[in-house]
């Protein structure tokens, strides 16, 4: 697979905050996260980039920042709240927010990473970790990160914790053929997979440990079996392929800087501003990758730092996710 240039890449939109999370669908549209200082949510983009945000009005706390998040069949969304009130929440089409798990196991949810609706309606919630603020999870050693199962939306009290011990949990999908949660971990520098059972999870398996300079954040499958990851710091996306070997398919940093920051995360030292050493550049800091177009072939990437998405074409297409047709 060949290298892309920046000159490769496209962009849509502007005057995007944070558009972390990406969401396309068979007929078009494009979601991405929109903490927009009226009040967070997110925002559709038209084919020519113009921003239809959809903020919450009413209901949401007063920290609500849109982190990840999945599209639901009657057009709502459910969101995780990045804000350390946390909790997983749902926007509805009229901007009402109103919450969807806000406690565990008679604990409050803190900082919430990512909500996946599967195709069954069983939703997947990743929490990186019980820390606030979450930066004292920075730490290759520290793994409080768990990923919650929850069985409908509107049943909070299905909820339970299915993973833990997990080295600051990102994003979790379950993949295209069923089978199997992954899920990114941060600062494990994993990607990780439990086989679905009728109790919930089985064993972890580990399916990468993540090359020198990858901090792994959001991740897509493809077509081909493939996961495709987002790394936050050094602007890298990385094609998984199905053995396990990984490729650098796009890169925007200073190799120097990424070096000296997977120093300081060797020896224990890493910290936020490690983290955000690609804010400044084209990439922006990016931290989720996802495919659409009409052959599922163009890539968009959400980021922590820019106005807009990245696009580019990708040699191979991305799997049809579950919200794929609504």
């Amino acid at each position: 697979m060949t290298m892309l240039s920046l000159d490769d890449l496209g962009y849509l939109g502007t005057g995007l905050k944070r558009p972390e999370c990406v969401a396309c669908t068979a007929a078009g549209a494009i979601w991405v996260s929109h903490a927009s200082p009226t009040g967070g949510g997110v925002a559709r983009l038209d084919a020519e980039g113009r921003l239809q945000p959809l903020l919450a009005t009413t209901g949401a706390p007063d920290d609500f920042t849109p982190n990840g998040w999945s599209m639901a069949p009657d057009g709502s969304f459910l969101i995780a709240n990045l804000g350390e009130s946390g909790g997983a929440w749902r926007l509805r089409a009229d901007g009402v927010c109103e919450p969807v798990l806000t406690e565990i196991d008679g604990l409050r949810l803190p900082s919430v990473n990512f909500v996946h609706r599967a195709e069954d309606g069983v939703l997947w919630i990743s929490v990186s970790t019980w820390r606030a603020p979450r930066d004292r999870a920075f730490h290759r050693d520290v793994a409080d990160g768990f990923v919650i199962r929850m069985a409908d939306a509107g049943d909070p009290a299905s909820a339970r914790i299915v993973a833990d011990g997990l080295g600051y949990a990102n994003e979790v999908k379950i993949d295209p053929s069923g089978a199997y949660l992954y899920a990114n971990e941060t600062m494990a520098r994993r990607l990780s997979r439990w086989k679905l059972t009728a109790r919930g999870l089985g064993r972890r398996e580990t399916v990468a440990e993540y090359g020198d300079g990858i901090i792994p954040d959001g991740f897509e499958f493809d077509a081909e079996g493939g996961v495709w990851c987002a790394s936050v710091m050094s602007n890298r996306v990385v094609r998984v392929a199905p053995d396990g070997s990984q490729t650098v398919v796009l890169e925007d940093c200073d190799p120097a800087a990424v070096e000296a920051a997977m120093e300081r995360w060797r020896d224990g030292r890493f910290t936020r501003a490690d983290m955000n050493i690609g804010a400044g550049r084209r990439l922006a800091n990016i931290a989720s990758i996802t495919f659409g177009g009409p052959d599922l072939k163009t890539a968009y990437l959400g980021s922590l730092a820019g106005d807009r998405l990245v696009t580019f074409t990708s040699p191979v297409a991305g799997a049809a996710p579950p919200h794929w047709h609504f």
